[in-house]
């Protein structure tokens, strides 16, 4: 502990030799001056305070040096002294400081006040028996009171290298600038009488260093239009004094800075340019998207046959009302799938069924027990009376879902010769078929066809595969077949 004591104590010495060197340095620059400040000394806040108690804060007092290192930058050398005491601590504690601080100048050429930014180093020796090193960082601010004279506020905060020495100081003061306060800026006085040679003496030109004429008192006209140039927005062109000296070509009271079409004239709610209609429709060939086929104005100049609000080109059912969210289709049955991709328009059903709804679990059974139920008389396509009462239930299922339809296939064993099959299955298919229409259903929803015995579901050496494999299968499909 003994040797660190000595190690700090040169480290102060090797600082303070620096600020000697500094300041003997300082003398040979443009600007430098001396600093006085009351201090106010806050070891609380950062050592379990409060802020706001200023009772806590203690005193102290700042005496420095300073000289500009470059423009805007200066070097800074305080010496503090003062009391400090932490949070909770009931004993004083004497400080002694000394810093080397960068001060940079925010403005180049401030009026009044001058803010600036400062950082540093420094050492602080409390109670003659312990160092520790802060590093001061801070804002602070300068009125201008005088020439040579500023009032001076200024904040720090000042983390240490020690636990529980960190804190902050707040100060105000003065500020003195050695030397002859810096010149305030003269007007130049010219030699010549007539700098631009306009022929107006520089006493009487508004525009010395810019040939010009007299009625301008020396300012110049370039274009002659009777406007000078710093007034005219168009000093290269005779222009209007309405239009800001700016020309209107076409004489449409648009100028031509603003005209689109400055050589043919048209109104300023077209931008200058003439009105067209080609396609006669009353929108404008400037705001129109079809500008050669009659439109609405509604959809910006473009057809739209079935008065949707959506443009033709832009409606996937052009021709009849919809909705903007399914490019101007409609959606009948409310299901969120639009008509034109659905294919039960009539009927609420899923996205995944296509719109349609889901064939009950019952009505499936009755459909598949039909392939049992329905019969005929041998070797012949004539329905026994017993299969009225399946097919009348078919004829009820049809009814309940009508964007459904119905195809009917008739199948045959493998008994006889194939032409025979093929010709009974598909008299069988339409037997059934007929019998559905006699009933009402109507014959776009229906569909026969016979596959003879191509497609058989058992085997045709046992009977009872040739059983099942006679047989009028009855498909429900959502749309078209």
């Amino acid at each position: 502990m003994h040797d660190n004591y000595f190690r700090m104590k040169k480290i102060i010495c090797a600082l303070a030799l620096c600020c000697t060197t500094a300041l003997v340095w300082g003398q040979s620059q443009n600007r430098s001056g001396l600093v006085f400040k009351k201090l106010f000394l806050d070891y609380q806040t950062l050592n379990g305070g409060d802020f706001g108690a200023f009772k806590d804060y203690t005193d102290g007092f700042e005496v420095g040096y300073f000289f500009s290192l470059i423009d805007n930058l200066d070097l800074y050398v305080p010496v503090k002294v003062g009391l400090g005491q932490r949070s909770g601590e009931e004993i004083t504690n004497r400080l002694i400081g000394l810093d080397v601080q960068a001060q940079y100048h925010i403005l180049s050429n401030p009026k009044i006040v001058s803010p600036y930014l400062l950082a540093g180093a420094g050492a602080v020796y409390k109670n003659n028996d312990s160092l520790n090193f802060q590093f001061p960082l801070g804002i602070g601010l300068d009125f201008k009171i005088a020439s040579n004279a500023y009032f001076n506020i200024q904040s720090e905060y000042r983390p240490s290298t020690v636990t529980g020495e960190s804190n902050f100081h707040h100060g105000i003061g003065f500020r003195y600038v050695f030397g002859a306060p810096a010149p305030e800026p003269e007007e130049i006085i010219d030699m010549i009488a007539d700098t631009d040679g306009d022929g107006i003496n520089d006493d009487d030109d508004e525009c010395p260093t810019v040939p010009g004429i007299m009625a301008f008192n020396g300012c110049p006209d370039t274009d002659g239009d009777g406007i000078q140039d710093r007034l005219d927005a168009c000093p290269e062109y005779p222009g209007l004094r309405e239009f800001d000296g700016c020309p209107d070509t076409d004489g449409d009271g648009v100028p031509d800075t603003q005209d689109e079409c400055p050589n043919e004239p048209g109104p300023k709610e077209n931008n200058g340019c003439p009105v067209t209609d080609r396609d006669g429709d009353g929108v404008p060939d400037a705001e129109d998207l079809c500008p050669d086929t009659p439109g609405n104005i509604a959809t910006s100049g473009c057809p739209d046959t079935d008065n949707d609000g959506i443009m033709d080109k832009e409606d996937l059912c052009p021709e009849t009302p919809g909705l903007f969210r399914y490019n101007g289709c409609p959606d009948e049955d409310g299901d969120g799938v639009p008509d034109n991709i659905d294919k039960c328009p009539t009927m609420a059903g899923p996205a995944e069924n296509d719109g349609c709804p889901e064939i009950k679990e019952e009505d499936t059974q009755v459909l598949e027990f039909a392939m049992k139920a329905v019969q005929f008389q041998h070797g012949s396509a004539n329905l026994k009376t017993e299969s009225y009462a399946i097919l009348n239930q078919i004829r009820d299922i049809m009814s309940r879902y009508p964007d459904y339809k119905l195809e009917i296939s008739g199948h045959t064993d493998s008994t006889g010769s194939d032409s025979f099959n093929q010709e009974l299955s598909e008299d069988r298919a339409k037997a059934c078929y007929d019998y559905l229409v006699s009933q009402g259903v109507p014959v776009e929803r229906l569909h026969s066809t016979g596959y003879g015995e191509t497609r058989p579901i058992a085997d045709n050496s046992t009977y009872t595969g040739r059983s099942l494999n006679r047989r009028v299968e009855f498909n429900l499909t959502p749309g078209g077949f």
